[in-house]
């Protein structure tokens, strides 16, 4: 293959460097009082491009660069979820920080460099690509996290994600080491083939330590610890992005990491992928049950659905991997729509509003925001009709089809504690007496976005399973 080949396969990259780079150079040296608005724009454009370029060699061009990164149906359905993630949380931000004056440029070009950092992650096929892409996307995740430099809740989410994010990394890269040094190399092909023989206890510690560091990245327990302070001082359009886009990547990542790198020791990983994903359901549907504040729910809930889609995962089949990826696409747009609506709890003077108390008597004052939250709220809980449902009985499916029938049966016993928070927010809504009413929310943006989101996890999104379907089912046939 030609290096002009090479570059086209790695062309989403190309542009997410050039543009961030470019529009960066353009923030330093320009001083117009709707710069933010502007950079953010390009910064859109630039993910649709980076979309539109998976349509050529960039979303099937195989392996290149020595194998470090591939191009294939697995890594383009990820960086699809990936882009339209980071588009849709740029979009979310200028009302939100324009009320205090802090839409710089800064953050559309800090989301595309965490976006740059996710593609390398999604299409990696060695252990040090992997950790390149995993720090260019953290390091960007840091300094969003605390970008309203004057909140105290964000300068403490920023530094105490920077902190235990550093402690994760060093306890992947210790594990990356430990595999290296037993298997002598950090080609995902290359493990493989050195694993096959047999699994030596010192490649079952890297593979242990290795996938403690994922687990960090996708908040699943006992490495969650991190989250709900997080997503609670960050920024509303940041923590919609963390709920969202990252996780995406980290969880593409793993799949890639066990499934390829990983695949002779599926024994020894599928043990630990069950315990966490048990876990993760379990804390995630407990641990929400006494928050006040939305934005923490929400960070609980996550925890919660990425075990869901951890069971996928601990099928070890390729029907899994296809269910898992099925089940992110569905958590992301649902994600998404919860958060939007978050952004419209807003009192009087138009400050953010985040308790969950602050809801009540909305479906009076609001009915078409409160429909749009129960929406949400009963996907999120796996309630059919909505769509959220078919994401879970797809992972239940795999499981009981891999065998795994107990795995499938608390799973689904779990759910039914988790749905428990969600509806005790739908009474909150419809049935208690009201609050003071949020200001009317006129953003074309967010009401369409609301809108775009809650009709495709209502019962209308069938219609896209089908679709749905044929793409996950094709990239999770690229890794097997």
């Amino acid at each position: 293959m030609t290096m002009l080949e090479s570059l086209l396969v790695v062309l989403p990259e190309l542009i997410l460097t050039l543009g961030a780079t470019d529009l960066l150079l353009v923030a330093a040296f320009s001083n117009k009082p709707d710069l933010g608005r502007r950079v953010s724009i390009y910064a859109v454009l630039m993910l649709i491009a980076c979309g539109l370029a998976l349509l050529g060699p960039a979303g099937n061009g195989g392996a290149v660069f020595g194998g470090l990164y591939y191009a294939d149906a697995f890594s383009t359905f990820s960086k699809v979820l990936i882009y339209a993630s980071a588009a849709i949380a740029i979009l979310m931000a200028p009302r939100f920080f324009d009320r205090r004056g802090e839409m710089r440029p800064e953050y559309p070009i800090l989301i595309l460099l965490s976006a740059l950092g996710m593609g390398f992650m999604v299409s990696s096929g060695d252990l040090m690509m992997l950790y390149i892409g995993l720090e260019m996307q953290s390091l960007a995740a840091y300094v969003l996290a605390s970008f309203m430099r004057q909140d105290t809740r964000s300068a403490e989410a920023g530094l105490k994600y920077f902190v235990l994010g550093a402690l994760a990394s060093g306890i992947l890269l210790y594990g990356v080491s430990l595999i290296y040094g037993f298997t002598g190399t950090t080609s995902y092909q290359g493990i493989g083939a050195a694993m096959a023989s047999g699994l030596s206890m010192g490649e079952l510690f890297g593979l242990v330590f290795v996938l403690a560091g994922l687990a960090f990245k996708i908040s699943a327990v006992p490495f969650h610890m991190w989250t709900p302070d997080v997503y609670e001082g960050a920024p509303t359009p940041v923590t919609a992005f963390f709920a969202t886009a990252p996780k995406i990547a980290a969880v593409a990542l793993a799949i890639r990491v066990m499934f390829d790198a990983l695949a002779p020791a599926t024994d020894a990983w599928q043990q630990i992928v069950i315990f966490v994903a048990l876990a993760s359901i379990a804390l995630g549907a407990v641990a929400a049950i006494g928050q006040s504040n939305v934005k923490r729910l929400l960070a609980y809930s996550s925890i919660n659905n990425i075990g869901f889609a951890l069971i996928g995962i601990a099928a070890g089949t390729q029907a899994g991997v296809a269910a898992t990826l099925s089940y992110m696409a569905i958590y992301v747009v649902m994600t998404l729509g919860s958060f939007l609506c978050v952004l419209q709890m807003r009192d009087a003077q138009g400050r953010p509003v985040e308790d969950i108390a602050s809801l009540a008597g909305l479906s009076k004052s609001q009915p078409a925001l409160a429909a749009a939250f129960a929406i949400f709220m009963f996907s999120l809980a796996g309630i059919p009709p909505l769509l959220g449902f078919w994401g879970k009985f797809l992972v239940f499916d795999a499981a009981v089809a891999a065998g795994l029938f107990p795995l499938a049966v608390i799973g689904i016993a779990l759910s039914v504690i988790g749905a428990y928070y969600y509806l005790r927010i739908i009474k909150t809504i419809y049935f208690d007496d009201a609050a003071a009413p949020y200001a009317p929310a006129n953003s074309v943006v967010e009401n369409g976005l609301i809108a775009v989101t809650a009709a495709t996890v209502s019962p209308l999104g069938y219609l896209l399973v089908p679709f749905l379907a044929l793409t996950a089912g094709n990239a999770a046939q690229a890794l097997f």
